[in-house]
């Protein structure tokens, strides 16, 4: 926080209280018309500068950060990792450093070590603005926002009356950690995880949350379905039988779909792994809320560069 309470970097969503979350989604909200296209708020971030420093692939997120920018007019810069200093060893903070000194100011960086964007902020100088785009299985901050301004474009803004179900990978997920940290905080009161045991995060990350390894016994009378991406890069072998199996017992289809509630969503963050998390006429369905999110995203990074950037 700088001294005027106001963001000076978003790392986690953890802690940042459901007023400050709200006020963002509704930032997101008021943004939304002109995050897919047009010029009108180009005046917003004019001369400002973005840097998109992202040492891990990405599509969705990088992409939407970077439309998100140049809506609002700043400069952006794509740093290219795999043609930078970095591969001849120069530390994450030394390039850091080094892009700071050419005068960029806003930093969303993606990383695949855990806590490895708070450390970078830790040594950034006092008038750069780091965004966290994803960091190991720590935090995803702005999609966990996305996600949450989703679900309340279909289901309202009283989220203590919603039933709400992650299922899947949420050891390794940090797209999981930050809504359970945005639910919680917004007020919900029925959580429910349900993955295999193998899969299952520390008992503190779902603390306060209904845990259940039977999906459809979990699934009964949910409002909204999270879907995981099933992260086979960052998880050992062994923690899933097989593909077909995990499908089998963790899989949505349509008649699993048909436990919960007659209009419950469907969420999944990306890419979908079709036929492994969620079938494809439930991906595809009237229920599913997917491209939602992807256009949601564009409009909630909106938010949180004017947040940080604005003056």
């Amino acid at each position: 926080m700088t001294a005027h309470d106001r963001l000076r970097h978003l790392l986690t969503l953890d802690g940042l209280g459901g007023a400050r979350i709200a006020a963002l989604l509704d930032a997101a909200e008021r943004l939304r018309p002109h995050a897919l296209g047009g010029s009108a708020l180009r005046h917003v971030l004019a001369g400002r500068s973005v840097c998109n420093l992202f040492f891990e692939n990405s599509t969705r997120t990088r992409t939407s950060f970077q439309l998100a920018a140049l809506r609002l007019g700043a400069d952006v810069v794509n740093f290219d990792v795999g043609a930078s200093s970095v591969k001849k060893g120069e530390s994450a903070l030394d390039t850091l450093r080094t892009l700071e000194a050419m005068g960029l100011e806003a930093f969303v960086i993606r990383h695949a070590d855990n806590g490895a964007v708070a450390a970078l902020a830790a040594g950034a100088g006092p008038r750069t603005a780091l965004l966290n785009a994803g960091d190991g299985r720590s935090a995803h901050p702005t999609q966990g926002l996305l996600d949450m301004l989703t679900i309340r474009q279909r289901k309202g803004g009283d989220f203590s009356r919603l039933s709400v179900l992650i299922v899947g990978d949420v050891r390794h997920s940090r797209v999981a950690r930050s809504d359970l940290h945005a639910l919680h905080q917004l007020g919900c009161r029925d959580i429910r995880v349900c993955a295999p045991e193998t899969l299952l995060p520390e008992p503190a990350t779902v603390a306060g949350c209904r845990v259940g390894s039977t999906l459809d016994a979990m699934l009964d009378g949910v409002d909204v379905v999270m879907m995981l991406r099933l992260q086979r890069e960052r998880m050992d072998e062994g923690l899933v039988p097989s593909l077909e199996q995990y499908f089998r017992d963790y899989g949505l289809d349509a008649r699993r779909l048909a436990r919960a509630r007659p209009d419950a969503i469907v969420l999944h963050p990306g890419p979908m792994n079709r036929g492994v998390e969620i079938a494809g006429d439930v991906a595809d369905g009237p229920q599913s809320v997917i491209l939602d999110q992807v256009a949601n995203g564009v409009a909630v990074r909106m938010a949180v560069l004017e947040h940080l950037l604005a003056d």
